[in-house]
């Protein structure tokens, strides 16, 4: 039986809410390293996180940045939290880590740490480009929300949970293009990939160990489906 594949991509509120956060990184390690076990594979795209937007911010006050440069910044912030990751990985890792999801993809090792691409396409891009390419049907998106809503929840206080819902009716709740500064659970197009090939998101929040194990052990989860 072919060994399952699963794209996870970890947002960088995760990896660095403020400060890096060891303890979340050191319980996430054990939940991989035990699925490694009962041989699976993953590949894990990291987000930028905290680091990003202090760079971001720094920029904006010093000089007037185009977006493709903050842009650029955030990308060269997920590849520092993905070469962090792979040396916590050492051993289980590939050396190397994906910056161009459109490459051939070899696991010589059961895992992989991947990171932003180019200004223009998000992670939620990579991950469904990743997922296509080595026909993996299932990504999980670990952030530090416990669902995704039909609205955003700060802005609207009678924002909808989204428990299960389908591509089609979630394409409709969220903006057809995506920019840079968009925030939305799943960009739009990257969900117009996972739709057509027939992908399944989980949006849920990764500072829940156990309920992660849960998701990855096939059971009931506290988060979003969607397919």
């Amino acid at each position: 039986m072919e060994q399952e594949k699963i794209i996870i991509s970890l947002g960088g509120s995760l990896i660095v809410p403020n400060e890096i956060d060891i303890d979340f990184l050191t319980e996430f390690k054990k939940i991989i390293l035990s699925q490694i076990e009962k041989g699976k594979k993953f590949i894990i795209i990291t987000g930028g996180g905290k680091i990003a937007r202090k760079y971001q911010s720094a920029l904006k006050e010093i000089s007037n940045p185009s977006l493709e440069h903050l842009d650029w910044l955030g990308i060269y912030s997920t590849r520092l939290n993905a070469e962090f990751l792979g040396l916590f990985f050492t051993g289980t890792a590939e050396e190397k880590i994906i910056t161009d999801p459109t490459l051939p993809v070899n696991f010589e090792k059961p895992l992989i740490i991947g990171a932003g691409w180019k200004p223009g396409w998000s992670t939620d891009y990579d991950a469904v480009l990743l997922a296509k390419s080595i026909n993996a049907k299932r990504v999980i998106n670990l952030s530090n929300i416990d669902f995704a809503y039909d609205k955003d929840p700060n802005k609207y206080p009678d924002a909808k949970k989204l428990e299960n819902i389908s591509w089609s009716e979630y394409r409709e709740l969220i903006p057809k293009e995506w920019n840079p500064g968009l925030s939305t659970p799943f960009d739009p197009i990257a969900s117009g990939v996972a739709e057509s090939e027939g992908i399944e998101v989980a949006i849920l929040n990764g500072k829940n160990i156990e309920n992660l194990e849960n998701c990855l052990n096939n059971l009931e989860f506290i988060g979003t489906k969607i397919k």
